[in-house]
């Protein structure tokens, strides 16, 4: 690990073989924890190459439990670490998609640099994480949406977790997180938290059999805030859309504004999901929920996509898809 910290220090990046390995021998537990914490400060510092993104991806899938489902199954989660603290848009968002007749495969975890993950939400609801394939299918039968805790389809991550959850900021692994859903979804919208990442997640995504949407709105959050323009990677191309284009209202930074508690953040939730939220927190899960139905059918257009969230969340079939999900 020393070479690795000097070449990186240096300036230096990893090749993608390379970058492969290291990741490989850090979850084996062949590094001590001052060393992994100095490998992930490394990268709060300077950009990640393509290569070392790729390589931490094989990695990362190589190393999981794979799960397989019948059906084509898309995964919405945005990178975390914008630092924005909303309330869970993309974690509404998944019911809301599952609601309109898209199976979802959600891949979430705790909160690192905010106050509840998706994880903390659906534990707090009483959700009993799994990986047992049968019980996941039998979610994505009766909800058409299964949750996958990371930590228990990422075992080699258990040398990492702790440091991750000590430093509390995002690291690279916030970067790979949406990349290494262990049902390797062949729809997936990712929202990431810098314009150099969409790029690269773009490029990436592009040499796969995806059919994706990669999303960074321009004022720093990791989905479409409605606060200002966005822009968008798909297979059709890039593009830069604004509130107007989607119809929807400009919000302002107070209106996606979380809770400074768990227990908050799932009252808002459940807010959103019974019709009692607000216009604007009802406004932006529409967008992305409609920006991810757009990933998953890019031929039948974005108008229509936006159409079918608004009427999946305001007619309570999201709600049923999240009680179908909680209370087998």
């Amino acid at each position: 690990m020393k070479h690795i910290l000097t070449e990186l220090i240096d300036h230096r990046s990893l090749t993608r073989e390379t970058a492969h390995q290291v990741l490989i021998d850090l979850t084996s537990g062949q590094y001590n924890l001052s060393q992994i914490a100095a490998f992930m400060t490394v990268y709060m510092m300077r950009n990640i190459t393509v290569d070392e993104l790729q390589g931490f991806r094989d990695a990362m899938l190589e190393l999981c439990l794979p799960v397989k489902f019948d059906a084509p199954v898309i995964d919405v989660c945005g990178t975390g670490g914008d630092s924005k603290n909303t309330f869970n848009i993309s974690t509404l968002s998944s019911f809301v998609v599952a609601a309109a007749g898209q199976p979802v495969a959600k891949h979430g975890n705790y909160g690192v640099s905010s106050v509840s993950g998706s994880s903390n939400l659906l534990e707090y609801f009483g959700y009993k994480f799994t990986n047992d394939i049968d019980t996941l299918k039998q979610s994505l039968d009766r909800a058409n949406i299964c949750f996958m805790h990371a930590p228990l389809f990422h075992p080699a991550m258990k040398n990492v977790a702790p440091i991750r959850k000590e430093l509390g900021v995002k690291t690279f692994f916030n970067m790979l997180g949406p990349m290494v859903n262990p049902a390797f979804p062949t729809r997936q919208l990712v929202g990431v938290f810098s314009l150099e990442l969409a790029r690269q997640y773009g490029y990436l995504y592009q040499n796969t059999d995806k059919q994706f949407v990669i999303l960074h709105s321009l004022d720093g959050y990791d989905e479409i805030s409605l606060t200002g323009d966005f822009k968008y990677f798909s297979n059709r191309g890039e593009r830069v859309g604004s509130p107007a284009d989607l119809g929807l209202p400009r919000l302002t930074v107070a209106d996606l504004k979380g809770g400074d508690t768990v227990e908050e953040a799932a009252q808002v939730f459940m807010r959103v999901l019974e019709g009692k939220g607000t216009a604007a927190q009802h406004a932006v899960v529409t967008a992305n929920a409609g920006m991810a139905l757009y990933a998953a059918n890019q031929a039948a257009g974005l108008p229509a996509a936006l159409d079918r969230a608004a009427e999946a969340l305001k007619s309570g079939k999201a709600l049923a898809s999240f009680k179908k999900l909680v209370t087998p």
